[in-house]
């Protein structure tokens, strides 16, 4: 077969989607030092300026996870802030303000979600922010930016918890702790997706929408030792460690020889590996990878129904503290979004 050469661009082509220059300063929820959901308030920070491959991003809604709260606390990444005020937060859904190029994949006013590389640069609770090209992808078309802002990093380390890590597949056993979080609600349905047998634990509030979402079985923490209902499985998201009642101690035995434990909060149980390995199975860590490209694929599933995320509630960027707060009882379902500006 005859090769035939690529069409040259278009002068159409390469004309980039003008977009009004932004302001010299911007809205952003700021902590001037660590401490409680009240040190969170609104300042006026100066507009970052995205240089080589990154975009310029106008913000419409920020999602608020864990990993904020226990970096505003003193824990999480707050060792790597070096100096304030500093806005958090990770993920977001917005707009692109600049390109690194005409032709870029994703020109001026394209509607983007993914996170940004806080705290190596400021976070997303703000009305603009710089994002390295290759941690974005096109917004869901099915989605509001609120509901994509909840997306992100709970998906991203779902799906590497679940699908890169365990391999999800036909016939796994599959044990999922805290499955009506952020993280697990994702972690549960891309396990059923792939063919897992999927037990998740949670509270009897959430046991009808977990099964919805794809676990064949739920166990009430709160009436039931998870010990006691499941046995031999092949692998255990570990969503909890050793923060509440040793789950991740207990885990260890409800895995069949050789299964695996994966575990997130390893801060929780500095041990884990250990542990593992004395009780026959095998035990890894697990950190998000900020993946445009699987990013991407999980925009697909949710633009074709496969896969929903849940918004619990949402806060205007002001309420910040208000979010945190809420985010720290511990009972939220799903996800907390912060709603930063106009669509």
């Amino acid at each position: 077969m005859r090769f035939r050469p690529p069409r040259p661009a278009s002068t159409h082509d390469l004309d980039p989607v003008t977009s009004p220059e932004p302001p010299e300063s911007m809205r952003a929820a700021v902590i001037d030092g660590v401490g409680a959901p009240t040190v969170l308030h609104e300042a006026e920070l100066p507009v970052p300026a995205p240089v080589l491959s990154e975009l310029l991003v106008r913000i419409v809604a920020a999602g608020v996870n864990p990993i904020d709260a226990k970096t505003r606390g003193g824990a999480g990444v707050s060792g790597a802030i070096h100096e304030f005020p500093q806005a958090l937060g990770f993920d977001f859904s917005g707009v692109v303000v600049k390109a690194p190029y005409e032709s870029h994949a994703f020109p001026p006013g394209t509607p983007v979600f993914g996170t940004v590389p806080f705290p190596r640069s400021g976070g997303s609770y703000a009305e603009y922010a710089v994002v390295p090209s290759l941690s974005v992808a096109r917004k869901p078309t099915s989605l509001s930016h609120v509901e994509a802002a909840g997306v992100p990093l709970a998906a991203l380390t779902a799906w590497g918890l679940v699908v890169e890590t365990a391999r999800a597949h036909e016939g796994q056993r599959m044990l999922i702790h805290a499955g009506s979080g952020g993280v697990g609600h994702f972690a549960v349905q891309f396990a059923a997706y792939f063919g897992a047998h999927v037990t998740a634990t949670g509270s009897a509030h959430n046991a009808s929408w977990l099964r919805e979402l794809g676990a064949s079985v739920v166990i009430d923490y709160t009436t039931s030792r998870f010990e006691e209902v499941v046995s031999e499985v092949d692998v255990v998201i570990d969503l909890v460690g050793n923060v509440h009642d040793q789950t991740g101690t207990r885990s260890l035995g409800v895995l069949r020889k050789g299964g695996l434990i994966v575990v997130v909060p390893t801060g929780s149980w500095p041990g884990y590996a250990d542990a593992a390995r004395e009780a026959g199975v095998r035990a890894t860590g697990y950190k998000v990878i900020p993946d445009g490209g699987a990013l991407a694929t999980i925009g697909r599933l949710l633009d074709s129904g496969a896969v929903q995320v849940y918004i619990d509630k949402v806060y205007p960027l002001a309420d910040a503290a208000a979010a945190h707060a809420e985010l720290e009882q511990g009972h939220t379902r799903g996800k907390i979004v912060l709603r930063v500006s106009d669509d």
